[in-house]
């Protein structure tokens, strides 16, 4: 599903109804995030299917390092040698250093997100395990994609702004499944930041928000994103 000009959207259901992006600039692939499946079965068809090639892919790109987001990752990064991009904080759970930050056990709403909360908390988030080649800080630019430190759903937690098209690939921070919210309580580990991070995201121009689980919203999403800043 093409959500905005050579902006692509994949979906997998088995992390969530969790998604990835992947950017055609012209000259070069750009994904963000690689989807739960370890094979990246799913990324490698859309390549094909748009007409580029896996080489055509130079950058990953990760908004945090939970399992949903990370699964396609070491395979992508074996057969095409692309960099690897994430936040410092998130880089020992990418390469296996150490494990992602658990979060409770205790049920939170919204209640079908449970399953993956628990999955989280019992340390059952296991992924291949891959190397990081570049940290990314807030303003930092990939290609056309601006880096946006938005920490709350974890430290190290980025969106990414192409101001181009007015999307915001927002990860975490923002979700649309089972129902629009400033991310899953169950799975926040500070919620302060969190706040601070939905309302600097909606000092943004955007159009499309493109985010980490459920439908990315292809008009009006600044609109959505205001709504929410002011709720949290």
């Amino acid at each position: 599903m093409e959500i905005a000009p050579g902006v692509y959207s994949l979906v997998q259901f088995k992390g969530a109804y969790v998604h990835a992006f992947l950017v055609d600039t012209g000259d070069e692939l750009i994904l963000i995030d690689t989807l739960f499946d370890t094979d990246a079965r799913l990324i490698l068809d859309l390549i094909k299917r748009i007409g580029r090639k896996v080489s055509d892919l130079r950058h990953l790109v990760m908004t945090h390092a939970h399992k949903s987001h990370l699964g396609g990752l070491k395979r992508l990064k074996d057969m095409t040698g692309a960099p690897v991009y994430a936040h410092e904080w998130e880089v020992g759970i990418i390469n296996g250093q150490r494990k992602a930050t658990r979060v409770s056990f205790r049920p939170m709403r919204p209640f079908r997100t449970y399953p993956w909360q628990f999955g989280l908390a019992a340390g059952l988030d296991k992924h291949p395990y891959c190397p990081v080649d570049r940290t990314l800080a807030d303003g930092e630019c990939i290609g056309p994609i601006q880096v946006v430190h938005t920490p709350g759903h974890t430290p190290g937690h980025l969106a990414f702004y192409m101001a181009e098209h007015k999307v915001l690939f927002t990860g975490d921070a923002v979700v649309t499944w089972p129902e629009p919210t400033a991310g899953w309580p169950g799975f926040m580990l500070d919620f302060e930041q969190q706040r601070i991070s939905v309302r600097r995201m909606a000092g943004l121009n955007v159009e499309v928000l493109a985010v980490g689980h459920g439908d990315p919203i292809v008009s009006g999403g600044g609109k959505v994103l205001r709504d929410l800043a002011s709720e949290v």
